[in-house]
């Protein structure tokens, strides 16, 4: 793979990853048009840790601060039980990953399924147009919210569901406070990214696809995606997810009719 398409597809990554329109959908669709007959899940593992990168130093702070009151041993504070509830959330996700991993794995080589996928994510966004202005005031939430949303997490390993998406709009569902329900999204993240790429790595790709394009895509995806969560950020905290819905209707109509 040249440099060139790597820079292409990081863009697509860093954007779509962080927006809730499904990075796996697009780089499904694009790898498919640019003539992969088969993604290379080593090269969208490495797109995904440059947005991952992004995540890390985006919520910089409430890292440190969890790694601060561990330290410490705090374990009264908000930052300690915001940790505690990442663990919680992570444990359907890696319990769907690992049993649904190698089934699931086979739907990215279909372009035509990714398609109807995006556009259940586009009802899924959209349906949050429906939520009640005051509805979503929760400043904390319990174990069972923490299951709720890293299940839904596992789920979006599903090509074509956003997992942004999907996990922000049911924080938002459930009643959490936007500003929370995008933080915890993104954080909860990070584990399920870091599990990914420690199963899916695979020596023999890295030649395959050439190093040079794994590094040039996940500094491509690193940049765009930083600026790519500051946007989706400020429409979560606006009660703006819906206005994605659309653009996912569209182009998993598109994928469905044309390819």
């Amino acid at each position: 793979m040249s440099e060139i398409a790597a820079v292409f597809l990081g863009i697509i990554q860093g954007l779509t990853e962080f927006l809730p329109i499904s990075s796996s959908g697009h780089l499904v669709a694009f790898q498919h048009l640019m003539g992969f007959s088969e993604p290379e899940i080593l090269l969208d593992i490495s797109l995904h840790l440059g947005t991952l990168t992004a995540v890390i130093i985006y919520f910089r702070r409430d890292l440190s601060e969890m790694t601060s009151a561990v330290r410490k041993k705090d374990f009264k504070s908000d930052h300690t039980s915001l940790l505690f509830r990442i663990i919680v959330g992570s444990i359907p996700t890696a319990v769907i990953g690992l049993v649904f991993m190698t089934p699931l794995e086979r739907l990215f080589s279909s372009v035509h399924f990714v398609g109807f996928m995006l556009i259940t994510t586009g009802l899924i966004i959209g349906a949050t147009r429906l939520i009640p202005s005051g509805y979503g005031s929760r400043k904390t939430f319990g174990v069972l919210y923490a299951l709720a949303i890293g299940t839904v997490q596992g789920l979006a390993i599903i090509p074509g569901i956003s997992r942004s998406g999907a996990t922000i709009a049911c924080a938002l569902f459930l009643g959490l406070d936007r500003e929370l329900a995008g933080r915890f999204s993104f954080l909860l993240s990070i584990p399920a990214i870091i599990g990914a790429l420690v199963l899916q790595f695979d020596m023999e790709a890295v030649s395959r696809v050439g190093l040079s394009a794994l590094v040039t895509g996940f500094f491509t995806s690193a940049l765009v995606g930083f600026f790519a969560l500051n946007i989706l950020m400020g429409m979560v905290k606006k009660g703006h997810l819906s206005y994605f819905a659309p653009y996912c209707w569209a182009a998993g109509l598109a994928l469905i009719v044309f390819t």
